[in-house]
C-alpha cells in the first residue's frame, strides 16, 4: 500500500465513531507537519464468514456504498479537501488489517474506541490489539468530550 507521497506515509483507522474522526484529523495534522501522506483504512468483514456456521446476516455487502460513507467520513473530519489522504476500504478484521497496512508506515493511528463495546471502556479491542502489535509506533487518540 503505497501512496505517490514522498514523505512518510500514516495509516489511520476510520470506523464511523469520534473517537476514528479525532484520530483522522490528527493524522492528517501531524502528515503535515512530517510532510507525509495519510491512508485512511476502513476494514469490512462479513459477521460468520470466519466461524464454522453460516453467517447470521444478508452476505450481501454494498462495496460502493462503504466507499462513500468512508468518503463522507473523511469529508466530515477534513473538510472538502483532504489534502494528501488516501481512502482505502479492504476487507478482513480490523485489527489484522490495520497491522497489515502499517507494516511499512512511519506511524499508525487509531481511535480510543470504535462503535462497538462498551463505552466506558478504556481502549476498545482493535485499538488494544494494535498497540500490542504493531511494527511501527501507535497513537492512540480519544474522541473531545463535550
Amino acid at each position: 500500500m503505497e501512496t505517490g507521497v514522498s514523505g512518510p506515509r500514516i495509516v489511520v483507522g476510520v470506523d464511523g465513531s469520534p473517537s476514528a474522526r479525532a484520530a483522522v484529523r490528527w493524522a492528517a495534522r501531524y502528515a503535515g507537519l512530517v510532510g507525509g501522506g495519510v491512508d485512511a483504512v476502513a476494514a469490512w468483514e462479513l459477521p460468520g464468514t470466519e466461524a464454522w456456521s453460516a453467517p447470521a446476516v444478508d452476505t450481501d455487502f454494498d462495496e460502493e456504498n462503504a466507499r462513500q460513507r468512508l468518503t463522507e467520513e473523511l469529508r466530515e473530519a477534513l473538510g472538502p479537501e483532504p489534502g494528501s489522504v488516501r481512502a482505502l476500504l479492504v476487507r478482513g478484521h480490523p485489527a489484522e488489517v490495520l497491522l497489515r497496512a502499517a507494516e511499512s508506515a512511519e506511524i499508525l493511528v487509531v481511535g480510543s474506541h470504535g462503535r462497538g463495546g462498551f463505552a466506558r471502556a478504556l481502549l476498545g479491542s482493535v485499538s488494544q490489539h494494535v498497540a500490542q502489535h504493531a511494527s511501527c509506533p501507535v497513537v492512540i487518540v480519544r474522541a473531545a468530550t463535550p
